[in-house]
């Protein structure tokens, strides 16, 4: 979305092999955790007892009151204690903490432009909630994914940000694909044809109330929105950065700006809330239903749903090459593809290197580098980059140890309490496959909704099911499937922390709250319960130890319509729902699923190239898209050409910001 963009930029795995409830019950019985009740923890619960569709839930804790919680990790995840030398203090240009597809983009991409990085990672594997974990059985080893299953853009150069940063990198990721996905409704079963907008029609016209009225809805819904949806393909998310380069970086798409100008008119649109349109015009229960279950998937229905995030849906699932992708090996391969394109460029990934400390120096107010868990200090001369949540970012501040800048405590204050996603429940299966018949479908990602009159954001009324070994083989032994079923990040933790793992009450729990999900299963397969050769829940407890995401929590929740605090200038004029990519700490800059675009692994990709490109002068930015440009006809557009060229002498001398302009930086890069 082009204006979106020009006006962001101006606000200058569950388990493992090993795993065992009786090392999670071991961490957590250790744990103060339950000493620091959350902020509105009446509220988080009661919310879900009785969800309507038109409720839009959130959860929120109070990150000030608990300063010394400790987050539980599972031993088989590593202890964290890796990284840095006792003997010597390491300095880096970069340091990026966390290695989810924000983190490695910003780490590779950095790598790439030149800087000494390095990706610092508590966990023994990267890819943050993109990775898979393997399990033996019987002799035999079967792999589960963990988190996001469901990927459009990987098979091809496309728009989608993390397909583009592979390209970037000339990385290849070997994929499988599919073209539709699986719905289990109330009303039965029907299939959403990715690629083909006449199929997508007649499924309408198949399963709507009124057929011809919802094509006709439909219509007019992508007619209103195809200005905002057509710049998708005039400027992209990586032509972005956070200062004044900007205005080079995206002068490639003044043609658009100049041929549209009611794309201005449609700016508060962009940052709202879908619903607001969706209202207007889709009448249909069907349709309106659809709509929901494609936003569900950055956290909220189209109530809460920011209206940018359909438009790539709306433009690009429908045509005829668009399709999903099964990386093969597991997703696992996304994390471990941005990992070569960083050692590439000769950029370092430490793993099992938990970092305790953002270092900020008391004279200056910088972030000067991070302390680990081991105590080692490492340096960095440029910035530290927080791929972590804001909810464990502002944990390592630690205003107790160090003095920060004025401003600091209330934006580490107010981000801490930002409203979130609650937690997510898993279910894993491992079943035999001898005679059975799947030909009643033709993929392996599926959706199922007990009752539309119940929010989507219940995690007992929306779930997914994977099944992977449908097209990776390599995922499974032979005869076999594996099987991941997931709820919708709406699970409330505040029950969980009551219990003790291992303990009866706490594996009853387990089962009462996962039997929603082997239902789910049961719909597509009625008899997986006797063809099970071995299963694991994962409650939000083993979420929170195993992922490292606090409280289990699907990530950030600022509902579309109003701003989010502390979300730069541009918050100030539209409905902006992230918190700033930069911080009240000069040299600290955030990516990740809390940071614009948002949730998703290509949100959280793009996040991460536009912090690289933030660190980096404009001249720098520009050459990458001139080089992107020419890798592929469909990247064209990316290339800012001669409008580029007349825009970068009048801002190029203040990128990067005065903030991230270190003179020793420019010096070394004028000598190498």
């Amino acid at each position: 979305m082009i204006v979106l963009n020009l006006l962001l930029i101006s606000s200058l795995s569950p388990l493992s092999s090993s795993f065992t409830t009786h090392h999670i019950s071991k961490i957590l019985r250790n744990s103060p955790h339950s000493k620091f009740p959350p902020l509105n923890s009446n509220t988080n619960v009661e919310q879900t007892q009785d969800t309507s569709r038109e409720k839009v839930m959130t959860f929120s804790y109070d990150m000030s009151i608990d300063p010394k919680y400790e987050k539980p990790t599972y031993p088989g995840t590593g202890n964290g204690l890796s990284g840095g030398d006792p003997d010597k203090t390491e300095e880096y240009d970069v340091i990026v903490i966390g290695s989810g597809m924000g983190g490695l983009s910003c780490g590779a991409l950095s790598a790439k432009y030149g800087s000494k990085t390095l990706v610092l990672e508590s966990h023994i594997k990267c890819g943050g909630s993109a990775h898979t974990f393997s399990r033996m059985h019987k002799g035999e080893k079967y792999s589960f994914e963990v988190g996001p299953s469901i990927f459009e853009g990987l098979d091809r150069p496309s728009l989608n940000p993390l397909r583009i940063v592979f390209d970037m990198l000339d990385e290849k990721m070997p994929v499988k694909t599919y073209t539709g996905l699986g719905y289990w409704t109330p009303t039965g079963y029907w299939r959403f044809p990715i690629g083909s907008q006449s199929k997508f029609e007649d499924l309408l016209l198949a399963q709507a109330e009124d057929g011809p009225l919802a094509v006709r809805e439909w219509n007019a819904l992508r007619k209103r929105l195809k200005t905002l949806g057509g710049s998708t393909a005039a400027v992209s998310l990586l032509n972005l950065r956070q200062d004044a380069g900007f205005l080079a970086t995206t002068a490639g798409s003044l043609p658009y700006v100049a041929t549209h100008p009611d794309v201005f008119l449609d700016l508060p649109l962009t940052f709202d809330s879908l619903h607001k349109t969706v209202d207007k015009i889709v009448t249909v229960p069907f349709l309106r239903n659809f709509i929901d279950t494609m936003c569900i998937f950055c956290g909220f229905p189209a109530k809460g749903a920011m209206t940018a995030h359909m438009l790539y849906i709306m433009e690009r699932f429908f045509e005829e090459s668009a399709c999903y992708s099964v990386p093969i090996g597991g997703t696992c391969k996304m994390g471990e593809t941005l990992q070569r394109g960083l050692e590439k460029f000769g950029g370092k990934l430490q793993l099992n290197a938990h970092v305790n400390k953002i270092i900020v120096d008391e004279e200056t107010g910088r972030a000067t580098g991070v302390e680990l868990k081991n105590g080692n200090i490492i340096k960095a001369r440029k910035a530290v980059v927080s791929n972590a949540t804001p909810f464990d970012t502002v944990k390592m501040l630690k205003p107790d140890e160090q003095k920060l800048p004025a401003g600091v405590e209330t934006w580490r204050s107010e981000l801490g309490k930002l409203p979130r996603h609650g937690a997510i429940m898993h279910l894993f299966l491992a079943i035999d496959a001898t005679d059975l018949d799947l030909s009643h479908i033709e993929d392996p990602a599926h959706l199922v909704v007990q009752d539309w009159g119940r929010s989507l954001q219940d995690s007992q009324n929306l779930c997914s099911f994977f099944i992977p070994s449908l097209l990776d083989k390599s995922v499974c032994p032979p005869g076999k499937h594996v099987i991941h079923v997931y709820s919708s990040g709406g699970e409330p933790y505040e029950p969980w922390e009551k219990l003790e793992p291992n303990s009866p009450e706490y594996e009853a729990y387990k089962e009462k709250r996962a039997e929603v999900l082997w239902e789910a299963v049961e719909r597509c397969i009625p008899d997986v319960r006797k063809r099970l050769e071995f299963s694991i829940i994962g409650s939000p407890l083993a979420h929170e130890a195993f992922l490292r995401r606090d409280r289990g929590t699907y990530g950030m929740a600022w509902a579309a319509g109003t701003s989010a605090p502390h979300a730069g200038l541009l918050g100030g004029v539209l409905p902006f729902p992230f918190p700033n990519l930069k911080t009240p700490v000069d040299g600290l800059l955030r990516c990740g699923d809390s940071c614009f675009p948002g949730i998703g692994t290509p949100s959280a990709a793009a996040s991460g190239i536009i912090a690289a490109n933030t660190m980096v002068k404009v001249d720098k930015h520009i050459d990458m898209l001139k080089e992107l440009g020419g890798r592929d006809p469909l990247y064209k557009f990316v290339d800012p050409g001669i409008l580029g060229d007349i825009y970068k002498p009048i801002v190029g001398w203040s990128t990067p910001s005065p903030e991230l302009n270190i003179p020793s930086m420019a010096d070394d890069a004028q000598q190498s």
